[in-house]
């Protein structure tokens, strides 16, 4: 199927599969619990936060979910490679909200693909 017809979830959900069949077998199991986790945070202290958080921890698996949501939530901007932190802190409240809703959207799909895969 063409790229350009596929659905955003189609797309969302492709994308997540790719990046679920990159974690390491040693990393898996806390892939997988911090990605369960992930939306909560990003609920309870915000996306910058949360997206912060991962970036501090610098374990295996947190480097891993902030590549993905980051590679994603930038490429729905056009900003292929950007760092989404930079991104949000850029922007004005609009697209904060909007990369929320992308960052979640991806998280969801990576929660079902780990869940699934692991």
């Amino acid at each position: 199927m063409a790229d350009e017809l596929k659905t955003r979830d189609q797309k969302l959900a492709a994308y997540a599969a790719d990046c679920i069949s990159t974690v390491k077998k040693e990393d898996q199991a806390e892939f997988k619990s911090l990605v369960r986790n992930f939306p909560a945070l990003v609920m309870s202290n915000g996306l910058g936060q949360a997206l912060a958080f991962l970036k501090a921890k610098g374990k295996p698996a947190h480097k891993e979910l902030y590549k993905f949501v980051s590679a994603w939530v930038s490429a729905v901007y056009g900003k292929k490679g950007g760092d989404l932190l930079t991104l949000i802190i850029e922007n004005d409240s609009l697209k904060y909200r909007r990369a929320t809703q992308e960052a979640m959207a991806i998280a969801g799909w990576l929660k079902r693909f780990a869940e699934a895969e692991f």
